[in-house]
């Protein structure tokens, strides 16, 4: 590969890095243009470690034949398990134990190597193996994150000669920066999504990170929290204490999320999110079919951790209607995308009164007024009550019993969520 052709897919890396090109497109780019440009490539990948609850990084590839693999892919840990002892066959383990930059490997003499996929890679024809791994450096390493990871084949019985591996070295360093770039991006994102939540994120990415920068808007608010788990996190061990409260935070947040809330705030045990639509009756619909999946969940969850003879519980939710102001409040060093109002306040206490009328859901008058009239079917009052802080009682309602007693009550419900 000449240097005119190097310095032409440069360029593009750059552009297409400054762009924000999405990894595939990247790597399917860069391979492409350097067969274009007389490198003959047969196969590419590229994985770099991220930071991710889940994941532990992502992978890209391309190839010159049509095949079965995904484009991408996302991998977990590999500290344990099959997936550890994979990476400690894999060349990448191998370079990084050995203090090594690159790897070549004649795949017509790999027969002595104990390397995963490479008896492989020979069986459907490629010939020569090189990879690199580019260290990021101390300053710039994000959490596990610290090199990229790249292996390249030729079908070439020769291999890819000293000018192609020196346009792979020129190459590949520009080509890993790009995908740095689209990962940081990525990991951005992910922490904002699940530190702020799904809204809140991007709005601080889309630019409003300015101190006090906040808007009033009406919402459906949420609060839930558990009942009995301060008892129940005094009497189980203490390793067992975050998994209890994630099994149950994970069942109210899959509820919020799926129906399309967003959750603003794990406190303790507690969750607070808001639903919003510009017409208001879907907004509360939309929260009234997160409190009914919501039970659902709960109800399996303490199928399988009764199963394991772990403690089970439930929750108590309040839902609220009114106006807050959604935005950045805190210091100037430590800001928090949340919202505030005197209804934040008061859905918290509605939820606290669950525990003195044996109410799993208790919802205001404010949620009820404005509910179509078959929303306001299902819901009872519990009377009219004075909330601790709050300096006006009110009437507060819950669904009605029959749901519990009544199939045919339950299924009309269930229908009129569906919609």
């Amino acid at each position: 590969m000449d240097l005119a052709p190097r310095l032409h897919l440069m360029n593009w890396l750059v552009s297409q890095g400054l762009t924000g090109a999405p990894e595939n497109d990247l790597i399917r780019g860069f391979c492409e243009r350097c067969r274009e440009g007389g490198l003959e490539l047969s196969r590419g990948l590229v994985f770099i470690d991220t930071l991710h609850p889940i994941f532990e990084g992502r992978g890209f590839r391309w190839t010159d034949t049509e095949t079965n693999e995904s484009d991408s892919f996302e991998y977990g840990s590999s500290s344990e398990g099959s997936a550890a002892e994979n990476w400690r066959r894999s060349t990448f383990f191998h370079m990084l134990e050995n203090d090594q930059d690159e790897l070549r490997i004649d795949l017509a003499d790999c027969a002595s190597l104990d390397f995963s996929m490479i008896d492989d890679l020979a069986a459907v024809g490629h010939r020569h193996f090189v990879a690199f791994v580019h260290r990021f450096g101390e300053a710039g390493t994000i959490g596990q994150m610290d090199c990229v990871y790249s292996y390249w084949l030729t079908r070439r019985a020769d291999g890819f000669g000293e000018q192609g591996l020196s346009a792979l070295r020129d190459l590949v360093p520009v080509l890993g920066l790009a995908i740095k770039s689209a990962a940081q991006v990525e990991i951005a994102r992910t922490l904002g999504r699940v530190y702020l939540g799904r809204d809140a994120s991007e709005q601080v990415l889309r630019g409003r990170i300015s101190r006090g920068v906040t808007e009033r808007i009406s919402a459906v608010l949420w609060f839930s929290d558990l009942r009995g788990s301060t008892a129940i996190s005094e009497n189980i061990e203490p390793d067992e204490i975050i998994p209890f409260l994630n099994d149950y935070a994970q069942a109210a947040i899959d509820a919020i999320h799926d129906s399309g809330g967003d959750v603003l705030k794990l406190i303790g045990d507690g969750v607070l999110a808001m639903f919003t639509n510009e017409d208001m009756t879907l907004a509360k619909r939309a929260a009234l079919r997160a409190e009914h999946q919501f039970r659902h969940n709960v109800t399996s969850l303490n199928a399988h951790r009764s199963a394991g003879s772990r403690p089970t519980t439930s929750a108590y939710v309040g839902l609220h209607v009114g106006e807050v102001f959604y935005g950045n409040i805190g210091s100037e060093d430590r800001l928090d995308f949340t919202v505030v109002g005197p209804a934040v306040n008061e859905v918290s206490r509605i939820a606290s009164m669950c525990r003195s009328v044996d109410r799993e859901l208790l919802v205001s008058s404010n949620f009820l007024a404005g509910l179509d009239s078959a929303g306001q079917g299902y819901l009872v009052s519990t009377g009219r009550f004075a909330l601790r802080g709050i300096g006006r009682a009110q009437d507060l309602y819950t669904l009605d019993p029959d749901l519990a007693s009544d199939e045919t009550v339950a299924g009309s419900y269930e229908r009129y969520l569906a919609t």
